[in-house]
């Protein structure tokens, strides 16, 4: 067993004690249904996760998306939001980046698709003033496997009671946000 297959074995017992009602996986045609209208591949980790555990309805908080939709699902958000960003003066939704979560209050986590490890970013819009959106996009985590452990290990910025311990590491503004949104990559 790998690392990766313990990682998902841990998270499918989480989500089935966290909701009785979990979505079943999605098979490899929804996967590559998925792809073919986003235009790329998921990350290998993300795939694994709505083919292996389920379709959504496990993870932090308001859980993941569906992978595919009728409603919110993160196909159809990333589409809408990439739709919006192309062409614009200043892109909001860089491409590649799969919304997973909503935080509530407009925010989201995203999975970085074309990134090695899988970034999760956090897109957190609320201050945006105008112009650039660089600065409301934030570094979560380097990587999907280490967000989902610090998910399972209750460790997250995004926990109750996160703020009152001392070792606490907050999302850091994303150091490619610019290149990302004004390349449209």
């Amino acid at each position: 067993m790998t690392d990766l297959d313990d990682l998902l074995q841990r998270i499918a017992t989480r989500a089935a004690s966290d909701n009785k009602d979990l979505p079943e996986p999605v098979d490899d045609a929804r996967i590559a249904e998925a792809e073919r209208q986003l235009g790329f591949t998921l990350h290998p980790l993300l795939a694994r996760l709505y083919r292996e555990v389920a379709d959504g309805g496990f993870g932090p908080d308001y859980r993941l998306l569906p992978l595919l939709g009728p409603g919110s699902s993160v196909v159809g958000e990333y589409l809408t939001r990439r739709e919006a960003s192309v062409g614009a003066e200043y892109p909001e939704w860089p491409e590649g980046v799969v919304p997973i979560l909503t935080w509530g209050c407009a925010m989201d986590a995203g999975v970085d698709c074309l990134s090695e490890d899988g970034q999760v970013l956090l897109f957190e819009p609320n201050p945006y003033s105008g112009g650039s959106w660089e600065h409301c996009w934030f570094l979560d985590s380097p990587g999907l496997a280490a967000w989902l452990e610090t998910w399972l290990a209750g460790t997250g910025w995004f926990e109750e009671g996160a703020f009152d311990r001392g070792d606490l590491v907050e999302p850091q503004p994303w150091d490619q946000a610019a290149s990302r949104l004004s390349s449209g990559a």
